[in-house]
């Protein structure tokens, strides 16, 4: 809460920007909540995130239960703030537009840093947005532009960088790559989204957590606070279809643990479920 008792959190955010109208999203609401915010609610979520980050791996502290709920609100604001970036499309309705600027405003008031790498595509970093097919089939994947930035929290990534892409259909296909339903995310213009929230009522949606990437000294982890052996056979109902194991892995919080079919250690993380 602000001093003067109003509750601040990101749900709140978010419920006002659904329902502004007209212009002037930025000034009219973000500013005000951002004001409010300043007087607590930045210091309350770096703390948590500082400890979320040094228990994730090992196993989220107990305390971390409601930040991942409030990480994956705030994430639902950065979603409906960036679809004025995106090419047009049917998936998301109409929200307030921000410029980049205001955008970048919010979030680094929040103690955010933004990132804009392009010498490399990564697809831990990077979310493809829409690719040029090149001619040749072999060509890899290079970065034509920076669409939004992408948001660290210290070693936490809190959103990747959209980008546009030039590559061969072997390493991207055009239609595929950047329209296919994006898994992890809350909302997108140009292409369906399917996220952990979809399926609960009003008030249960907001208790879903915040997928959890970190970015360390030992490598990337992947949903780090993930707990199923994508590799054991008994991690669901037996039974299942290929197709219906696919889809249902597409929505559980899972990571390849040492001793799988992939190499020891490794994350789970499909490169089609995330560009």
């Amino acid at each position: 809460m602000d001093e003067e008792g109003a509750w601040v959190d990101a749900r709140t955010l978010f419920q006002a920007l659904r329902d502004h109208d007209g212009a002037d999203a930025y000034t009219t609401v973000v500013e005000p909540w951002l004001a409010r915010a300043r007087l607590g609610y930045r210091e309350a979520l770096a703390a948590g995130v500082e400890l979320l980050v040094a228990t994730a791996v090992e196993g989220p502290d107990e305390r971390c239960g409601e930040l991942l709920w409030e990480l994956y609100a705030l994430s639902r604001v950065s979603d409906v703030l960036l679809t004025g970036f995106q090419p047009a499309g049917e998936h998301a309705g109409v929200w307030p537009a921000v410029s980049r600027a205001e955008y970048l405003r919010l979030f680094t008031g929040l103690g955010l840093a933004p990132f804009e790498e392009s010498e490399v595509f990564d697809p831990f970093v990077h979310e493809i947005v829409e690719v040029e097919q090149a001619e040749d089939p072999d060509e890899p994947v290079r970065i034509t532009e920076v669409v939004w930035p992408g948001l660290w929290f210290g070693s936490l990534l809190f959103s990747r960088a959209g980008v546009r892409i030039r590559a061969g259909v072997r390493h991207a296909e055009r239609g595929v790559a950047d329209r296919s339903p994006l898994y992890w995310a809350y909302l997108r213009r140009h292409r369906p989204t399917v996220d952990l929230s979809q399926g609960w009522g009003s008030n249960s949606q907001w208790r879903t957590d915040f997928r959890v990437d970190l970015r360390t000294a030992s490598g990337d982890k992947v949903n780090a606070c993930g707990r199923g052996d994508v590799d054991a056979e008994d991690w669901t109902a037996p039974g299942l279809s290929p197709a219906e194991r696919r889809e249902l892995l597409r929505h559980r919080c899972l990571v390849r643990t040492p001793g799988g079919a992939g190499a020891a250690g490794e994350d789970f993380h499909p490169f089609d479920w995330r560009v």
